[in-house]
This record gives C-alpha cells, structure tokens and sequence, in this order.
C-alpha cells in the first residue's frame, strides 16, 4: 500500500473534532523502535540538525511530552522519550504535515502525536503488562483527558526481531496480538493501525519479518512498505 493511498483512508476515516486550539481533536500514537524514533540526519552519534520542508513545525502539530503536556511539536519527537540514544528527524511529522496539506483540516484544526517509541526493542517487550506497554496506555489515555480521540497508532518496529528466527516466526502472532489488546485497552476497537514493513534489519531475518508484517489481514491494519528508502551505514532509515 502507498502512503498516499493511506493518507486518503485516514482522513476518510477521522470525522472532524473540535479543537479549542490548545487540546488536539486528532490524535495518533507514534510506537516501535528506532526508526520510528527517529534517525534522519543522524552520523557518528551526532544529529546534523537538518530539518526537511515535510517535517516543519507548525502551530497545528502538537506533541505530548514527557510531562504530559501538550506542547508544539517540533524533531526529534522523542527527546524526552528515548532519552539514552542521539535521534533525529522520523516519520511523525511528515505524516502528520501530510494530513494537513490534503486540505481536509481548517487552519484551527490542531493534530496531536504521542510519541512512545523506544529504540532497540523486540515486539515480545511491547507485549500486554510490560513497562512499554504500560507507558503506551498510560500516555494515549491521558492524552485524551482534554477532549479529542486517538484516531491511530503508526508503529515502526521489527528491526530487532530478525535475529533470531524464533522471534521472526512469532512476529505475526505477537502483532496480531497487540493489536487486539490495544484496540481492547483504548477503547476503540476499530482503532486504525498503520505499520511499516521493514527494509532492513539487525540480523538475517529480515524477510520473515517482512512477510509477517506484509501478511497481517486484520481489518483496519494498514502496512506501508518501506523497501527502497536510502539508508544509513547502520541500516536505519537515512530518509522519511
């Protein structure tokens, strides 16, 4: 599936909420691991800065930060998240820049992301009742205090499942898994899922993990195929 034909279904998918402009409407999860923190612009331990066009901040993206407050978002969206590692810019903002520049957001329509990724992590660690797990739930639902409503998680994992191949025959299951006990613990059960299919990994098990991830046929469960990006020295994404 491309991403512009999943963009279209998410914004079919999201009804308009209201935002006072402090408090976003829509609001997605950002979960996985390193790419999904983020690693854009990032050599030899050190983040160049660069921010691209796509990935701007805009006072229509909000981000909930450690603190669980809202604040303008702006790379990297884990600063305070992911706090042991040097990350730069990820997928989040360009996804969000995305939806608004299809036109069906007023200018005082606000977009918020929850960033709970943490880098390094296999699925079986984001499995119901672990610490991730836990901090996921625990930041989606606060995040809805306010008012608005989690309209996706965007999870970008599976980079350290390739090196064994009892994790990579096992990463269907355990996302199938999680899939059915966050749409359980959120509240919404046809809570919209996009994943990334891998395009590379940490050991030689990458199209195991490819084929499950690309395999999974639950309803609302959209996959986005991320073979053919350029990437860096240590196989992370180099681009969004």
């Amino acid at each position: 599936m491309t991403i512009s034909m999943v963009m279209m279904m998410v914004l079919f998918l999201i009804k308009a909420a209201c935002s006072n402009g402090e408090v976003p409407g829509d609001i997605f999860v950002l979960a996985g691991q390193s790419n999904m923190v983020g690693k854009g612009g990032v050599m030899n331990g050190r983040w160049d800065g660069f921010v691209p066009p796509e990935c701007q901040s805009s006072s229509n993206i909000l981000r909930f930060d450690a603190q669980q407050r809202w604040v303008v978002a702006h790379e990297p969206l884990h600063v305070d998240i992911d706090v042991n590692k040097t990350y730069g810019v990820g997928p989040g903002m360009a996804f969000v820049n995305s939806l608004l520049s299809f036109g069906n957001f007023s200018k005082s329509d606000v977009v918020g992301l929850v960033p709970c990724a943490i880098g390094g992590t296999k699925i079986i660690q984001w499995g119901k009742g672990s610490n991730l797990y836990n901090q996921l739930v625990t930041r989606a639902k606060a995040a809805v205090q306010g008012g608005g409503r989690i309209r996706g998680v965007l999870w970008y994992q599976g980079e350290s499942d390739t090196t064994n191949i009892q994790d990579a025959n096992a990463y269907r299951g355990r996302m199938e898994t999680l899939v059915a006990n966050l749409r359980s613990d959120l509240g919404e059960p046809s809570l919209l899922i996009i994943q990334v299919a891998l395009t590379s990994g940490e050991g030689m098990y990458v199209e195991t993990v490819r084929e499950a991830q690309l395999g999974i046929q639950l309803s609302n469960v959209k996959c986005v195929d991320a073979k053919g990006l350029q990437l860096n020295p240590d196989n992370l994404l180099k681009e969004i």
